[in-house]
């Protein structure tokens, strides 16, 4: 089946920017796993979550529609990357002890996935779902990146973004929930740094597509004045985590 493509596009950009993520999260995703044999990443992109989930599991798959996304993919002696959607999974019955999707699970068809998920994993075994918002550094640099989300590429937005803006509260979510813990990433980054996630936004694409131009140079000279010219700041993503048993 198709799949809703964001990203094979800025693929390299995609792999060199986009954060990794907690140590701490993924670390509290495997504890709630009834074995640590087998974990399946869903629209892993370019590896970041799958690499993460390797320090804990004996074996995972990661799956991404786009296979200009896993040319760009970390290789892990543990990690088997192969083509595929969320919604269709290669993937024997009953095999699989933990699910994960970080930062994509909005894209899905939700009903099919699930019905994936339920299928593919050992008896108690868990979905975990997790996306981040927007970075946070201080109220000047905070509103320079919101007006952009929302003034300037904000009606460029697929409307699922609407459940990453709502901290999946409102994704639907038809499992055995567990309470999760909150966690937050947090990086140190140049403002070349900045300016290549920004790149890997959707929104800016379609900007792009639709305008025949490109709105990052005027962003980059607002943020200019609240970087240091050759150093870093250190940027806070706040992270919402959906986590249920089948």
């Amino acid at each position: 089946m198709s799949f809703k493509d964001h990203f094979s596009r800025q693929s390299l950009a995609y792999s060199r920017y986009r954060p990794g993520y907690p140590p701490e999260l993924v670390a509290w995703v495997a504890a709630q796993a009834p074995d640590r044999r087998l974990a399946l990443d869903c629209a892993t992109g370019s590896g970041q979550a799958a690499v993460a989930l390797a320090s804990h599991f004996e074996s995972v798959i990661a799956l991404d529609g786009s296979s200009s996304q896993l040319r760009n993919s970390m290789p892990h002696v543990r990690i088997t990357y192969l083509t595929a959607t969320a919604e269709r999974l290669p993937i024997a019955d009953g095999s699989m002890s933990v699910v994960t999707a970080a930062q994509a699970a909005h894209w899905f068809d939700l009903p099919r996935f699930y019905a994936e998920c339920c299928r593919v994993l050992i008896d108690g075994g868990v979905v975990a779902l997790w996306t981040y918002e927007k970075f946070l550094v201080d109220p000047a640099v905070d509103a320079v990146i919101g007006d952009f989300y929302e003034g300037v590429v904000g009606r460029y937005w697929p409307q699922e973004r609407r459940y990453v803006e709502e901290g999946y509260r409102t994704l639907p979510f038809p499992l055995a929930e567990l309470a999760a813990p909150r966690f937050s990433l947090e990086t140190e980054w140049h403002l070349e740094q900045v300016m290549g996630f920004l790149e890997t936004w959707s929104a800016v694409q379609r900007y792009k597509d639709q305008r025949g131009e490109d709105p990052l140079p005027a962003v980059r000279e607002q943020l200019r004045p609240h970087w240091p010219a050759e150093g870093t700041r250190r940027l806070r993503w706040p992270i919402h985590l959906r986590v249920g048993r089948t």
